[in-house]
């Protein structure tokens, strides 16, 4: 099984994000990706790994019974998958994300005082999300 957690680390915004301050994903009627990722983070910070979280967004967007959610999870995760260095929260929507020692995540504003202060710590892996445009 493949897995995108992060443990210990903080993944900064994309270099070429194109906003100065964090915003939220627009709501709209069929929920986004960047959506789901931010009410779940938002809403419970440092309750999910990044695994949970792009397993949620697969099981809404796909519609997902929970009936089959272990066979799904199985398939999901038997391939690699994309982590939240590739999410519109962090190269769009200027969302940082630190992942503690348990890998669980919560998000921060790029221009909140926490985010600077984890962008600087030395015992945090920083990593940059990727960027927009090549």
């Amino acid at each position: 099984m493949h897995t995108t957690n992060y443990y210990n680390t903080f993944i900064a915004v994309s270099e070429d994000c194109p906003v100065a301050f964090a915003e939220s994903p627009p709501k709209k009627i069929k929920k986004t990706g960047a959506t789901i990722e931010f009410d779940m983070l938002k809403n419970c910070p440092y309750q999910y790994t990044s695994d949970e979280v792009l397993f949620q967004v697969y099981v809404v967007k796909n519609n997902i019974s929970a009936a089959n959610w272990a066979d799904e999870k199985q398939k999901f995760f038997s391939k690699g998958q994309a982590c939240f260095r590739t999410s519109s929260l962090t190269k769009r929507y200027g969302w940082g994300v630190h992942y503690n020692a348990e890998g669980k995540m919560a998000i921060y504003a790029m221009e909140s005082e926490d985010y600077k202060q984890f962008v600087q710590d030395k015992n945090l892996k920083i990593l940059k999300a990727m960027r927009l445009q090549k």
